[in-house]
This record gives C-alpha cells, structure tokens and sequence, in this order.
C-alpha cells in the first residue's frame, strides 16, 4: 500500500468516532492539520492523508485559511471508488453487477469508460484525482500507466488486462488472454483435430495479440496451420478452417457467409466466439465460446478492497463446447 494505514486511519477514526457518539454534528469544526500533528505525534503527510480520506468520503470539507469541518454525519460509506472501464458491454455489465453485490453497502461507486481512447484515459484519472479512496482502473493495451496510477490519491487496483511491469505495485485481477487461449484450444484438441487452419480475427487497436501468441504456441505444438486476420467480411469460407472470432460482428458475417455457400458449422468449418452470452447458446444450434469468468472477477476484485497486501490474481477461462466445433 502507498500509505500508512495504521497512522492515518487513526485520524479518520477520531472524527467519526466523534459523528457517532454525537460529539461532532453537521457544521462543527474539527481539529487543524497542526493539532492533530501536536495530539498524535503525526507527520503533515500523515494528518494530510486522513483528512483527504474524509474529505473524498463526503464527510468532511475545507475552507481555505479557516480549517476543516463537518459536512455530513452520513459514516456509513467506508470507500468511494472510482471504477474506470474501456467500455461497456454485455460482458462488462455481469462484471458490474457482481462487483457491486459483493461491496455490498460499505461503499459508493461511481462509474466511467475510457473507449479505448488514451486522452481520455488519461483526463478522467486526473480529474478523479483527490476525490476518491479506492480507483479500480481497467486500462487495457495502453502502456506508460504507472507515472499517472502513482499520482492517485487512493488505493489503486487493475483489472482485466495484465501489465508485467506493475505486478506488485499494485493489487489486480486479471485474463492471461495468451495461456488461456493456448490451454482452452488444447482442452478442445479432439474436436479440432478434424480442422487444419485457425484463423484469430480480431482488430489490432484495442484487442490483446496475446491471444494470438497463445494459438501460435498451440499450433507450433499440434501442427495447425494458423493467421491472423482482421475481420471476415467478404471472406469465402474453405473447408476445414476454424475461425476464432472476438467480435460478434465477425461471427454474424460467417454465419451469413455459410449460408451462402452452403456450409454447415462444425462440419466444414469451425467456430469459438470469445465471450458467452444467452445469444450464442441457440445461434446456429449452439456456438462454441472461450470465456473469462466475468462474475468471479467482480467478486474477486471487491473481496481484495479490504486486503492490506498486494495480490495478483488469474481469473480462470472456461471453453464450452457447442455444435459449432
């Protein structure tokens, strides 16, 4: 952690110790940054940073020259956190929902989405800045994060995309996309063995090519053909290809494209969607997804907001086999 949780909290408690047992009310002022310095024996830096935490809780306010005071007695709220995703989505919002039923009542949480987009990324941390505890950021592929992560006032938390060089600096949960899609394609090795050329289609400016390193390692070890594509518009269909598609987009256009040609899925050709839905349980008889746990990640992520140490943790994939394989 990036700040001294014993010292600190120690000045949090002692205001709303005082709201609870009725000696601060709404408008009192509290002691200065001096006088808890001199009652406590705390550095400035210290009494500053559990006078930001107060401040960020809504509790507490400031008047320029004056001091701090009470601004409400509503303690209940132990974290405000500022939860920041690349976007939203069908996916994002089990992850959402998860993660807001486990933090339960102990905290407020305000949401906001970055797409993909790295100036805005970057003006939402700074803005959020000094008015948060906690700061859960997905950030994606975007790299050179650390300067502007340690700069945050609170505790700070990753999800879903892996960075190497921020391991132990800060608690994640997070898809190794590579090892992944390399142990799910060797679970699903007996119904691909009757393909011969896989296909990853994803678009480059947002997605992880990890996963593409996972099914290079997978077809170097099992003697599949393999490419990497952006998109099967307009794309004829051969037999014996498999197609490992991120977007839904893509999926549509093979469904559309076999058709058309008069090629049955998980006969002529292959299909794995990432991601599962409802959808793609019935789309075309069934078709065949490589998925996160989302849900475990939501409830993963809110179980280390009380962890004092640092945690990196895999979230684990699951391949469902459907008649599209």
């Amino acid at each position: 952690m990036k700040r001294n949780q014993s010292k600190y909290k120690q000045i949090v408690s002692h205001v709303i110790d005082g709201i609870n047992n009725g000696t601060l009310k709404k408008g009192d002022w509290i002691p200065s940054i001096n006088e808890f310095r001199e009652r406590y024996s705390f550095s400035r830096d210290t009494v500053f940073a559990g006078l930001s935490e107060l401040k960020t809780r809504g509790i507490i306010d400031s008047n320029q020259g004056v001091g701090y005071y009470i601004t409400s007695t509503n303690t209940e709220f132990k974290h405000k956190i500022f939860l920041l995703f690349n976007e939203f989505n069908f996916f994002k919002e089990d992850l959402y929902n998860s993660f807001m039923e486990s933090i339960g009542d102990s905290a407020m949480v305000d949401i906001y989405f970055h797409n993909y987009n790295r100036k805005v990324f970057d003006t939402l941390l700074n803005e959020a800045n000094y008015k948060y505890t906690t700061y859960i950021i997905m950030s994606g592929k975007f790299e050179g994060v650390d300067n502007l992560l340690n700069k945050l006032s609170g505790d700070v938390y990753l999800l879903d995309h892996f960075h190497p060089e921020l391991k132990g600096k800060y608690s994640s949960v997070f898809q190794n996309f590579e090892k992944d899609t390399y142990e799910a394609l060797v679970s699903g090795l007996e119904y691909l063995r009757k393909y011969n050329h896989i296909y990853m289609v994803q678009k480059d400016e947002k997605e992880p090519t990890e996963r593409y390193e996972g099914l290079c390692a997978f077809s170097k070890e099992y003697n599949f053909g393999n490419e990497y594509i952006l998109t099967t518009k307009n794309r004829t269909i051969q037999k014996g290809e498999v197609f490992i598609v991120v977007n839904d987009r893509d999926l549509v256009n093979l469904l559309k494209q076999s058709e058309k040609q008069g090629l049955i899925p998980g006969e002529d050709f292959g299909i794995i969607s990432y991601n599962d839905t409802p959808m793609k349980e019935i789309l075309a008889g069934g078709i065949t997804t490589l998925s996160t746990d989302f849900n475990l990640m939501g409830k993963t992520m809110a179980s280390l907001i009380n962890i004092k140490k640092i945690e990196t943790i895999e979230n684990p994939w699951n391949l469902i086999i459907r008649k599209s394989l």
